[in-house]
């Protein structure tokens, strides 16, 4: 199930085990990096973005798409999963009861500044890097504004991960938090 809306719509409800690429986003970039193009693919969108969905697939190889939900996840039977996402005012309260920072921004990105003791994991090598982490563990999990971070939390609920938080405004809000954030030393 390959759920396209907004971040912040899909962490209100969704269905258990299906994966956000929003729409709003590089959708067929992260599609192509993280849906194995041979799966049957059922989505869910927001109202009136079917056609569009199919298309944007279509054009970057995607044509095993075996139907959507329509009225959304609403229209599921089961009960939907959600995600927590917090403000960065309350990171620091969340790291100091134990969770882990989860950094899934690109390598020069994570190079350029992030969260001291953070875990850099990059979104692009989904799922295989994720075999380092203990699914018991609670991990605060962020990117730059918000978009991969919602991405990775649905791959790693799917993955049996459950214990996630997302930070609204990705890294651009952990600096404003005030959280120490230190840069990789580049050599020559």
């Amino acid at each position: 199930v390959l759920d396209t809306r907004k971040g912040v719509e899909f962490e209100k409800g969704f269905i258990p085990g299906s994966i956000n690429i929003g729409l709003n986003g590089q959708f067929a970039v992260w599609v192509g990096t993280l849906v194995d193009i041979k799966s049957e693919i059922v989505l869910v969108t927001e109202p009136g973005k079917e056609a569009e969905t199919v298309l944007r697939l279509a054009r970057v190889g995607y044509e095993k798409i075996v139907g959507y939900l329509e009225g959304g996840p609403s229209a599921y039977d089961g009960k939907l999963d959600k995600v927590k996402s917090i403000t960065s005012d309350k990171v620091q309260q969340e790291i100091s009861s134990g969770a882990i920072v989860l950094d899934v921004r690109k390598p020069g990105e994570w190079s350029i500044g992030h969260v001291r003791g953070a875990v850099f994991l990059p979104l692009a090598d989904f799922p295989e890097n994720l075999k380092s982490l203990k699914k018991d563990n609670k991990y605060i999990v962020h990117c730059g504004g918000g978009y991969r971070s919602m991405t990775a939390i649905s791959i790693m609920k799917k993955l049996g991960f459950n214990n996630l938080i997302n930070i609204h405004g990705g890294f651009g809000a952990i600096q404003d938090a005030g959280l120490e954030i230190v840069a990789e030393e580049v050599t020559a």
